[in-house]
């Protein structure tokens, strides 16, 4: 009995002993570079996103922050990485909404290496993010009925993506179900190539977001024809809904968010959410990302976490309604 109680002490000691170990090294964190992975290329709106947020943040912890662009299967390859990165704080993932629902369009059956789920702590979501329906200023299309009625007119009609598993690569299917057409899905790896094909013509339509677009809208190389929210976009205004263009419940949204190693200590996760917390809300980031499209979002790290299971599900749903598979 005497044994049993003097173990019992023991082990209390050494859990307070390690919790005070992990208290205190978690205050000198950061004390070295910290490596921000982009599953994407160098280009686009999430990679521009994490270099905006690196400058940020290595001014505020005093450390180098490193934008490594790690691209690939729909994100796919750099989420991998960071799976199986040493959960301590200085291999990041930030990550678009992409990363809730490739896995199952590229059908990987586990063979990725990770959980979407329960495979990575998150730490904050960075971002909210309307899709848009564009066309290529050459294509003809002055509105969303003249694309569909080329579709329907047994014109080969073909849309771009970032990518098979990306929420435009669903959104596409979801229109093309609403509509009534048969759209051919065109994927790219990451947003920059996508657009380009786009702007050369090479492409008539891309479901995509505003950032990397709304450049071209005044000169007319590129025309928005529709936005897939259930409201109007603040970023821009002139562009109608689906809904009020007639179809109904076809909306998705995108997002961006900070996620970490499965068993990121708390303690790391919450001096990185109160960094990126403060870092949204600084007037020139705000601006700045509205000129890439995105509305700051913020929050505890529990918002992230449930942000990607409910695409999880609500999408894991469409993508076996649909049949949807990788191209």
């Amino acid at each position: 009995m005497k044994q049993t109680r003097r173990h019992a002490i023991a082990a209390a000691i050494s859990l307070a002993a390690a919790c005070a170990t992990g208290l205190a090294w978690a205050d000198s964190y950061p004390s070295k570079p910290i490596t921000l992975v982009v599953a994407y290329p160098a280009g686009g709106d999430t990679d521009a996103l994490a270099r905006l947020f690196a400058e940020k943040l290595s001014t505020r912890v005093g450390q180098p922050v490193v934008v490594d662009n790690r691209p690939g299967a729909s994100g796919i390859i750099g989420s991998a990485y960071v799976s199986k990165a040493a959960p301590d704080g200085y291999t990041l993932l930030l990550a678009p909404s992409t990363f809730s629902i490739a896995q199952l369009v590229l059908k990987t059956n586990g063979s990725s290496g990770y959980d979407v789920l329960n495979g990575f702590t998150p730490i904050v979501q960075t971002g909210s993010q309307p899709l848009f329906l564009v066309a290529s200023g050459g294509s003809g299309f002055a509105g969303l009925k003249d694309a569909v009625t080329a579709a329907k007119g047994g014109k080969s009609l073909s849309y771009a993506s970032p990518g098979s598993g990306s929420p435009m690569h669903i959104l596409g299917e979801m229109f093309a179900r609403a509509s009534g057409t048969s759209l051919a899905h065109v994927p790219y790896k990451g947003v920059a190539p996508a657009v380009n094909d786009v702007l050369g013509g090479h492409v008539p339509v891309t479901f995509i977001t505003l950032g990397p677009v709304s450049p071209y809208f005044a000169n007319g190389k590129l025309r928005p024809l529709a936005v897939a929210s259930a409201q109007r976009s603040p970023l821009a205004p002139n562009v109608p809904t689906l809904a009020e263009q007639g179809y109904k419940d076809v909306e998705v949204t995108a997002w961006n968010g900070l996620w970490g190693p499965r068993n990121l200590p708390p303690e790391i996760v919450k001096t990185l959410n109160g960094h990126f917390n403060e870092i949204l809300k600084m007037p020139e980031i705000v601006a700045r990302m509205a000129v890439l499209g995105t509305t700051p979002v913020g929050g505890d790290a529990d918002v992230l976490g449930k942000t990607n299971a409910a695409d999880y599900t609500r999408f894991g749903k469409v993508i076996k309604e649909l049949g949807i598979q990788a191209d």
